[in-house]
């Protein structure tokens, strides 16, 4: 494979100095285009022997190809998801430049666009807090539901002592 990290210089030494071999977030600035995409943030990293790859998940499963650097990378995703694709992370903290291939109504169209990882963001990739914000909106749901539960029978309540109770 061919390595675009020694275009980026020291930057992607410097940027994360001491990252062991493994899976990571970070998170990630889509710029450019018509502003109605973008990508989900953080992504995943990937630290592979000195070198970084991201999965690069698109709002939009119109997207065929990246052209970064003048190699083009295809989209991974299944038939029905939102374009997907594994790319080098050749620098952080500075913009790099992409072309988005899509065929939206059967022409093809080039989209430049430019990413932006940021170094400081890199964590560990955990999903535990996406799963721990599912479980609070979830109990919000039901404190929301049940307290218009009981508002409903204290406002049937105070009418019928209002009114006087139904023998």
């Amino acid at each position: 494979m061919i390595s675009l990290f020694l275009l980026a210089g020291a930057s992607c030494a410097a940027a994360s100095e001491g990252l062991e071999d493994g899976r990571y977030a970070v998170e990630v600035r889509l710029s450019g285009g018509s502003g109605r995409v973008h990508v989900e943030t953080p992504a995943v990293m990937v630290a592979e022997d000195g070198d970084y790859f991201a999965r690069i998940i698109w709002s939009s499963s119109q997207y065929d190809t990246l052209h970064i650097a003048g190699i083009t990378y295809d989209n991974q995703s299944e038939e029905g998801e939102n374009s997907c694709f594994q790319i080098p992370i050749s620098a952080f903290d500075k913009e790099i430049e992409i072309v988005a291939g899509t065929h939206i109504l059967g022409e093809p169209h080039e989209i430049p666009y430019s990413l932006r990882f940021y170094a400081d963001s890199i964590g560990p990739e955990n999903p535990l807090p996406k799963e721990a914000a599912k479980r609070v909106l979830a109990m919000a749901a039901l404190i929301v539901i049940a307290g218009g539960i009981l508002n409903h029978f204290s406002k049937r309540k105070r009418r019928q002592d209002y009114l006087g109770k139904r023998s």
